[in-house]
């Protein structure tokens, strides 16, 4: 029997058992116990979460400052970040790392930097970008004084390593789909907390537009919540105010991450109207839910596991060779079609 087994049989992801194996936060405790039945009624046997003191120095610290936009106490559990975790754990151990985690709210930014620095445990930190300015992504690595990679971002002008999504590319690949099944009063459907993710997606979708002829209009875009995946009521009001000014639906909708895309796949449901056959909707991340809403969601796939590997094989190198050379990578994306767009 395999990992992959058992996340079938407990109807989960593989990156969930392998934190439930792990002792590591990010499932629930009653998913935890289920995977843990279901491997020992099929006499699996999984390697238990090395300690510290097992671990030696040979240790990376996975570094999060949470409690700002996207980025809450609990991030592990969105989708988008286990997977991303669990791709870096994975990478860590195949170089004989092991992965420690520290979760540290953004007002004690100083307080917790300082911890780590002078705790020793760590040879080399990876830091969730996704939320961080230019400023503290500096600071950051000042005070640290540690190798440091930091993924889901980029600042060019920094002389750190970055890891990030080719944004860009992925929301013109989304919006050049969209064109192509002859979709031309396009919607978008934006988040109301503001990433460098979603400028960079905001930027192809329209360079994409642009370079086809196909022109946007104002009043076709829409901000929301961007971590909820159940109807909006704001999103609905939104819509019903635009159509009761007598203008038409968007006979598609890109939406800038794939929260936001169900969300708008189940509020278009509440007022009425089908995906696709009255209004196409695509997404961006593909993470695992795409795959359970109906219809199935047309979407940009973020290669987290390229992604994972890049960083750690970044960072590794500069802890064995005190190499002063930094990289920014760019990882592409790939588009997934499934059922959520159709020709007009």
């Amino acid at each position: 029997m395999k990992m992959e087994d058992i996340a079938r049989m407990a109807g989960v992801s593989k990156a969930a058992v392998s934190l439930a194996f792990s002792g590591k936060p990010g499932v629930a405790p009653e998913t935890r116990e289920r995977i843990l039945q279901i491997a020992q009624e099929h006499n699996y046997e999984f390697k238990p979460r090395k300690s510290l003191a097992d671990a030696a120095s040979k240790a990376i610290t996975f570094l999060v400052f949470a409690n700002s936009g996207l980025v809450v106490d609990s991030y592990y559990q969105q989708p988008f970040f286990r997977e991303l975790i669990h791709f870096t754990e994975e990478r860590c151990r195949a170089l004989g790392y092991s992965l420690m985690f520290s979760t540290i709210s953004l007002d004690k930014l100083d307080e917790g930097i300082t911890s780590i620095a002078e705790s020793g445990n760590s040879q080399g930190v990876i830091l969730l970008g996704t939320n961080l300015d230019r400023k503290q992504i500096s600071d950051i690595s000042g005070k640290l004084a540690l190798p440091m990679v930091v993924v889901d971002n980029c600042y060019e002008t920094l002389p750190i390593h970055f890891v990030e999504i080719n944004n860009m590319m992925g929301a013109y690949e989304a919006a050049s789909h969209l064109i192509g099944l002859g979709h031309r009063h396009i919607g978008y459907i934006s988040s109301s907390d503001r990433i460098h993710n979603f400028e960079e997606r905001r930027r192809g979708f329209a360079y994409a537009m642009r370079e086809r002829g196909v022109e946007l209009d104002p009043d076709c875009l829409f901000t929301v919540e961007p971590t909820i995946l159940v109807a909006q009521e704001t999103l609905k009001n939104k819509l019903d105010d635009y159509l009761g000014a007598g203008k038409p639906m968007p006979s598609a909708f890109f939406c800038e991450c794939d929260y936001i895309a169900i969300s708008t796949v189940k509020t278009l449901a509440e007022m009425g109207l089908r995906v696709p056959d009255d209004v196409s909707v695509i997404g961006f991340d593909n993470i695992q839910e795409a795959r359970i809403v109906t219809p199935e969601l047309t979407t940009v796939h973020v290669e987290k596991e390229s992604m994972a590997k890049w960083a750690v094989n970044a960072l590794v190198q500069e802890i064995e060779t005190g190499s002063t050379i930094r990289n920014k990578i760019s990882v592409d994306t790939q588009l997934v079609v499934r059922q959520s767009t159709r020709a007009v």
